[in-house]
């Protein structure tokens, strides 16, 4: 590949499991035992917000016991020294994933556009909030008072965060990464497509092919532990 300026990650669920953290569609996957429409839903939760809010605080309180992993610190490394290593290029993260393993492994330019589960979102006051105990008791909105919070999660039938910032970011890019994605999950599964679109080189970093992998000009496969820092090491040097 042709050595870019501009790059832009979307990494998924596959790059968190050998953190611990459960993949969507893996077996024993994140939704076990809850239908998606259960608790991933906006009716779900006016249906029945204490199962919802009860299956959040669970996996709220469970990332929080997980550490990044090896493909967490070698973006983050790339992320830093990025800008020395091209002469002035970015790196941005977008990311799939809810938790903050990126941020802990010590990335700074990470964008989450279906949100994260240690943030709050007021539905009175439309405020956000970082947040890591329970939701189940109805706690007090910071800056409001009202009882609306809910998990700053963005569920099946909503529009995911700062759609125009990633495309943005895509129009700029040289060289769009994958890594870690099932390539099933819209808007994210079209980015390959529009990378392709508008002439950037495309890389797969995945245990195994994606939905979309045939879009890609080059697919490694393996371990996200393995490959990621392989990776990163290849394009630094």
């Amino acid at each position: 590949m042709r050595r870019p300026r501009n790059i832009v990650i979307l990494t998924g669920a596959g790059i968190s499991a050998e953190s611990g953290i459960d993949t969507f569609r893996g077996a024993g996957g994140l939704w076990e035992n809850h239908r998606v429409e259960d608790v991933a839903t906006p009716d779900a939760f006016a249906r029945d917000p204490e199962l919802v809010l009860r299956f959040y605080d669970m996996r709220r309180e469970a990332i929080q016991t997980r550490e990044p992993n090896a493909a967490h610190i070698a973006l983050a490394r790339l992320d830093r020294e990025w800008a020395a290593r091209s002469g002035g290029g970015e790196v941005l993260i977008v990311t799939q994933n809810v938790d903050d393993l990126h941020e802990r492994g010590g990335a700074l330019n990470v964008l989450h556009m279906h949100g994260e589960h240690l943030s709050v979102w007021c539905g009175a006051c439309d405020e956000r909030h970082r947040w890591v105990g329970a939701l189940l008791h109805r706690p007090p909105c910071p800056a409001c008072g009202e009882a609306a919070l809910r998990p700053d999660i963005v569920w099946f039938g909503e529009v995911p965060y700062r759609m125009d910032d990633i495309y943005q970011a895509l129009a700029a890019a040289d060289l769009f990464v994958s890594i870690g994605t099932s390539g099933a999950v819209y808007p994210a599964a079209g980015f390959v497509r529009t990378a392709r679109e508008l002439g950037l080189q495309t890389l797969e970093l995945n245990l195994e092919r994606s939905q979309g992998s045939a879009w890609f000009e080059e697919t490694r496969l393996g371990p996200a532990t393995q490959i990621v820092p392989e990776w990163v090491e290849e394009l630094l040097r």
